[in-house]
């Protein structure tokens, strides 16, 4: 896949307008598939109703009610991510698998955000961040033109891609030490010459320097690994052995999309357990009593960790990916149909 994308595609929804651009998503498709068939992974399908959807603060599952055939009721969720149900397949058979799942988060909308959409995550035993890293620049570059034209300028695609500190980041382009502040917001605020908000902590003053500071300025000539995250952004990765400060995490930027998260996976229950139980009490505090966020605690994933090899995993948004490739301007021109709400709350027909 080398041809370039089309320029400026036209601003509709319109089913025949964007069927050029769905059609080099369904190239991609089935290009991912080849891809990771040649490398010997599994293609696996999860379950997409689960009882617990994840355990991200931030994000929020949709809640439904599954009904027994005995009368039975209870709650249960779409899910935000295969990642939980995947690792304890790779803790049963050791395998590397891939998924393209689709995914839901709600009340998320916007040029690059749609409240369902398509989740590429594949998890590898034996592989390391580097490792995986140098995987997901072949399939990029498999996938995407060697040049992208976006905004203005142009990415470059079959050049090496840049590897980026987090801590490194923030010092050049914010003018701060992110290790040496943490957890002091008062000392981030003044490194970066900025004042803090009413009620604004480390983690909240790190996310916004990150919004505002750091991902404008990376993945515009070449994509971006933004790698080893502070230790309190850990969620499901290990610690840096070399440096407990921080975690064995990146994310990867281009042309100003976050396309992908990815981790060297945690194999600690206890450790991960400890974080999970940080995690809700801060949606809690977020929350409070929203039945929306109140879901138990996922224990096979706990319990499967013990046998999960080392291995790292990664969550690349297709959908985005998709939007590179074809240079879409919005998520939505890459979606066979969309979301977009009404004043009275549903989508409308599709003018075909």
């Amino acid at each position: 896949m080398t041809t370039s994308p089309p320029r400026d595609p036209p601003r509709t929804a319109s089913l025949p307008d964007r069927l050029p651009l769905l059609r080099r998503r369904g190239m991609m498709l089935r290009a991912t598939r080849a891809f990771f068939e040649a490398r010997g992974y599994l293609e696996v399908e999860t379950p997409y109703l689960v009882p617990s959807p994840g355990e991200e603060v931030h994000l929020r599952p949709f809640r439904t009610r599954l009904e027994q055939p005995d009368g039975q009721t209870g709650d249960i969720w779409l899910h935000t991510s295969p990642e939980f149900a995947m690792k304890r397949i790779v803790a049963d058979l050791g395998l590397p698998v891939f998924q393209l799942a689709r995914v839901w988060r709600n009340g998320e909308a916007g040029d690059t955000h749609s409240p369902e959409f398509t989740m590429l995550e594949w998890y590898r035993p034996g592989a390391d961040l580097a490792s995986l890293m140098d995987e997901t620049e072949r399939l990029l570059q498999r996938l995407l033109p060697p040049a992208i034209e976006r905004h203005g300028g142009v990415i470059r695609i079959d050049q090496p891609f840049e590897r980026l500190r987090m801590a490194d980041a923030f010092d050049r382009h914010a003018g701060a030490d992110l290790l040496g502040t943490a957890g002091d917001a008062a000392a981030l605020a003044r490194q970066a010459g900025l004042e803090l908000r009413p009620g604004e902590d480390w983690e909240d003053l790190f996310f916004r320097l990150l919004l505002e500071r750091i991902e404008p300025q990376i993945g515009q000539t070449r994509p971006t690994f933004l790698t080893h995250w502070p230790a309190a952004q850990a969620a499901l990765a290990r610690r840096d052995p070399a440096d407990p400060r921080v975690a064995l995490r990146f994310e990867l930027y281009a042309g100003g999309l976050e396309l992908a998260n990815a981790f060297d996976e945690l194999t600690d229950p206890v450790e991960q357990a400890a974080r999970f139980a940080v995690d809700r009490e801060r949606r809690v505090a977020l929350r409070g009593p929203d039945p929306d966020a109140a879901w138990p605690l996922d224990e096979s994933l706990i319990a499967a960790l013990p046998r999960l090899p080392d291995c790292a995993g990664i969550a690349l948004g297709f959908d985005r990916l998709a939007m590179l490739a074809t240079g879409a301007e919005r998520i939505e021109d890459v979606l066979w149909l969309t979301h977009r709400p009404t004043k009275a709350g549903c989508p409308p027909a599709e003018k075909l």
